[in-house]
């Protein structure tokens, strides 16, 4: 086909010829443009197993911080340079969406956000002109500048890799945040990594830019396993720096070798009718240090302890400083110190405390198991404690309010009262010298029972009902409305009274709870928004009969 004339059948064997030429180029452009997908593919999943690492390096980290306080500092400082690290992540993933969104024609911005490569249907894989252009402009020479460029990219990398290593030289120079001198200088050099760098290969005379080796006439598919293999570089630094401040904080830790269970009240002292509060946890201890390695000192503070006063030292046991004390005057009575406690470095931290205990007189409990008051007319029980007295060896004495009373049980009694008022109960215990008072006397109240409540349908306070749910009660129950003491009220008879659906007015009566077949066919069809009165005679638990009345509006 170069010269010379060519007969129809030899033009039809060239145009064949090139032709097949195309489609095998076509071929091979598509194998590696599915090369480049299923590589981005694979960077993408090293990416998040490097995000989820991270994340578990960084929770191990946060952890290691009890017992370590040298810790603290280095743990501020990667959480510092993880603040970097996903700021660059997150704008190359905007680089990203701002690919997609031009090279595949979507009207809304938004929809590159969700975009993955390899479930992109029907995408234009081998488009090099759109994200040329988005990235480096129409003249690979002079790059284009501004927000999601790669011009701003390669800066944005500068600025990470400027920023951290900044960090770190400072750390250097601050006590406590020191790195040891072989593992700066291998982060440095990691870090340095991050820095964009061009490889100066020259074509058709002119030497290629980091920009433009990335990113200059390159398909969508390689530009994004680019940006891709870049975020997994960045990951992998922040994975290099965690490792590195977790491994020096990690060299100034002591590991606690026994685990006991404690417990911490705000008091140990309570009275009777007070809630008792306690935390309870397990507590790391150090029973191989030795002397020298820990010193619990009582009677002076931090700053003295530190200046070299003593105080008065306990004992120490598995790590632990025992403390005896005997119980003098009555009251409360306060103690404090400082535990010196030496770092691995050969340097001391002081840890100051605290503590308040009560010395009491003997006392006693009196607990009316129902309520916090007595009731007349009902059974009350009662449980009574004396510390350091056996309930065997409890004896009382109550009056007021017709108080009389009877053993239940080893310090338990059922009191009941005639009248209402104020009840008194004394406590003593058996001695070998007689009976011997104990404590001050409890004083009770002591209520009337509250008035009965109707119960209709299983509620209180019924003011309306359905016809359907008024349909179906059977029975009247009765009790006094949030009362919470075990009483039993009792309906002796009940009246019902009110129009049925025909305007005519009924009135049955009854004994008992029980409704009879008059009231339930009145109640079964009553008159919608007319009112049922229900009234009713009930005994309480004191013998008492009261008359109780409660008109319901009947509705739809």
């Amino acid at each position: 086909m170069a010269g010379g004339k060519e007969t129809p059948r030899q033009k039809m064997i060239g145009m064949m010829y090139l032709v097949l030429t195309a489609l095998l180029a076509m071929n091979v452009s598509k194998t590696v443009l599915m090369g480049y997908i299923r590589v981005n593919e694979g960077m993408e999943r090293s990416r998040d197993n490097l995000t989820e690492n991270n994340k578990r390096l960084a929770e191990a980290f946060e952890k290691s911080l009890d017992g370590n306080p040298g810790a603290k500092p280095y743990y501020t400082r990667s959480q510092d340079a993880a603040k970097m690290f996903d700021e660059v992540i997150s704008y190359i993933e905007k680089i990203k969406s701002n690919v997609y969104v031009h090279t595949e024609k979507y009207p809304d911005p938004k929809m590159g956000d969700t975009v993955q490569l390899q479930h992109l249907v029907n995408g234009s894989y081998d488009n090099y002109d759109e994200p040329t252009h988005v990235l480096l402009g129409s003249d690979e020479k002079n790059p284009i500048t501004g927000p999601l460029t790669a011009s701003e990219l390669k800066g944005n990398l500068e600025g990470l890799k400027d920023k951290l290593i900044a960090m770190i030289e400072k750390m250097q120079k601050t006590d406590g945040e020191h790195l040891f001198p072989e593992d700066y200088k291998n982060l440095i050099k990691k870090l340095e990594g991050l820095k964009p760098h061009a490889s100066g290969a020259i074509e058709d005379g002119m030497a290629m830019s980091w920009e433009m080796e990335n990113f200059y006439h390159l398909p969508e598919a390689a530009v994004i396993a680019n940006l891709t293999k870049i975020q997994v570089d960045v990951k992998n630094a922040q994975s290099e720096v965690l490792q590195v401040f977790s491994s020096a904080s990690g060299k100034l830790s002591i590991k606690p070798d026994r685990l006991v269970a404690g417990v911490i009240a705000p008091s140990s002292y309570i009275q009777a009718g007070q809630q008792y509060e306690a935390d309870i946890f397990l507590s790391a201890s150090f029973s191989k240090l030795g002397q020298g390695d820990m010193e619990v000192m009582l009677g002076v503070d931090s700053a003295s302890a530190a200046k070299g006063s003593k105080g008065n030292s306990i004992p120490i046991v598995d790590g632990v400083g025992k403390y005896k004390v005997g119980a003098g005057s009555v009251g409360d009575q306060t103690y404090k110190g400082v535990i010196k406690f030496k770092k691995p470095d050969g340097t001391y931290m002081y840890y100051p405390f605290e503590k308040t205990y009560k010395v009491a007189p003997p006392s006693v409990a009196v607990t009316a198991e129902q309520m916090n008051v007595f009731y007349a007319g009902v059974e009350n029980p009662v449980s009574v404690a004396a510390a350091g007295v056996a309930p065997a060896d409890i004896v009382i004495s109550a009056n007021g309010a017709g108080v009389t009373y009877a053993t239940t049980g080893p310090a338990k009694y059922m009191f009941k009262f005639t009248g209402t008022g104020e009840c008194i109960i004394n406590v003593s215990a058996k001695t070998k010298d007689g009976v011997k008072p104990q404590g001050l006397p409890n004083k009770f109240r002591v209520k009337p029972l509250p008035k009965p409540d109707l119960k209709i349908g299983g509620k209180f306070g019924v003011n309306e009902m359905k016809k359907g749910d008024i349909g179906v009660v059977s029975a009247l129950g009765a009790g006094a409305q949030g009362f919470d003491f075990q009483a039993n009220y009792i309906v002796m008879e009940w009246e019902i009274s009110g129009l049925n659906s025909k305007d005519k007015y009924i009135s049955v009566k009854g004994p008992g709870s029980g409704l009879n077949a008059e009231a339930k066919a009145l109640l079964s069809n009553p008159k919608v928004n007319s009112k049922i009165y229900f009234e009713a005679k009930i005994k309480g638990p004191d013998g008492k009969v009261n008359n109780v009345a409660l008109p319901v509006k009947v509705i739809k």
